[in-house]
């Protein structure tokens, strides 16, 4: 049997054992396997401390696994797996709230009213909720695999009502704007660099025209860049996966080599401060083309779109995209040629 007690620390007034109240670290004594133990659970919530206890004595110190040792252990599996560093980054904040909330709670404790408790912290857009919930999702899961709780509590974690905002590809009118606003982009910030304003175009027609991510196109190295076609990523085949490109935009990226094999990126500086900069200046672009919800993913949209609707399967578009056949039916399933084909047939039916 285990029993917690507060050990004050020599600042607080207080002396007594059985004194709760105050916020020195508490420390546990007793028996636990057959074995004396004595020593500081590195907490100092009582609640929490008691809890600790309870999953030591049903389950042994030795099967106890702490949030911070897993969310450890989850974040070296991700990179050992060569996820991409912008979801990296994503995953490493939500595992700092985890480890800053729980810390030292063993991970079979958490429960579901805990991640409502966290949830409800989150001053965040319904959308990136929805993807907070998945990435916790994702997380317990992973402990779920690696033996360390029976089930998921974050299962049955619900995200916000209402559906995701449709993916709004650009119009040809949009387009039009966006190809004038590059062009008058200097006549409104006269202080842009030349060689800077020759990278936005090269920029804007590379997104429009491969789908790429734009922290995909600030990457972009030259090598990437063969014979009239852009290099994507490695399929799952081990086959790679080049895109053609038209050849005004092979022409502008070659504007943009300085000779350092990059394009939009300058040697020394940090790529998650580069695309900060990058995002700023196109929605400078969007403002003078007057696309008020305008934004660099919607380039990704347009092509998706300008593909499906002459008729290339989804599975190819999803080859281009890099997503999941799953993913782009459940995005771009509305603009399937050979989809809206089959229902305009089965309607005219109807009149005979």
């Amino acid at each position: 049997m285990l029993t917690a007690y507060r050990r004050h620390l020599s600042k607080c007034k207080h002396r007594s054992r059985k004194y709760k109240s105050c916020f020195c670290p508490i420390w546990v004594q007793g028996t636990l396997d057959g074995r004396s133990v004595r020593k500081s659970l590195d907490l100092t919530s009582w609640e929490a401390a008691q809890r600790k206890i309870r999953d030591l004595e049903i389950h042994g110190e030795s099967r106890t696994v702490t949030v911070d040792e897993a969310c450890t252990r989850w974040i070296t599996d991700c990179e050992v797996r060569g996820l991409k560093e912008e979801t990296l980054r994503k995953y490493r904040a939500r595992t700092a709230e985890l480890t800053e909330k729980f810390g030292s709670i063993s991970v079979r404790s958490i429960t579901l009213d805990d991640l409502r408790k966290l949830r409800e912290s989150w001053e965040v857009q319904a959308s990136s909720m929805r993807k907070r919930v998945e990435i916790l999702r994702g997380f317990f899961a992973f402990c779920v695999s690696s033996e360390w709780i029976a089930a998921n509590p974050a299962k049955q974690l619900k995200p916000p009502v209402g559906g995701e905002k449709a993916k709004l590809p650009f119009s040809k009118t949009e387009v039009e704007k966006i190809m004038w606003a590059l062009d008058t982009y200097s006549e409104i910030y006269p202080t842009t660099a030349p060689h800077t304003l020759l990278r936005l175009r090269a920029m804007v027609l590379l997104m429009r025209h491969s789908g790429l991510r734009i922290s995909d196109v600030v990457s972009l190295r030259a090598e990437k860049i063969s014979s009239g076609k852009v290099f994507l990523r490695q399929a799952k085949s081990e086959k790679p996966v080049w895109l053609p490109l038209p050849k005004n935009v092979v022409k502008a990226l070659a504007a943009c080599d300085l000779g350092d094999g990059r394009f939009f990126w300058d040697e020394g500086g940090k790529i998650k401060t580069t695309i900060t900069e990058w995002q700023v200046r196109l929605k400078k672009m969007f403002t003078i083309a007057g696309i008020a919800d305008g934004h660099g993913h919607r380039f990704r949209h347009t092509l998706a779109k300008d593909l499906l609707e002459r008729g290339v399967p989804l599975e190819m578009v999803a080859a281009i995209l890099g997503n999941t056949v799953k993913v782009c039916e459940k995005h771009y399933s509305h603009w399937v040629q050979s989809r809206q084909n089959a229902l305009e047939e089965a309607v005219k039916k109807t009149w005979a």
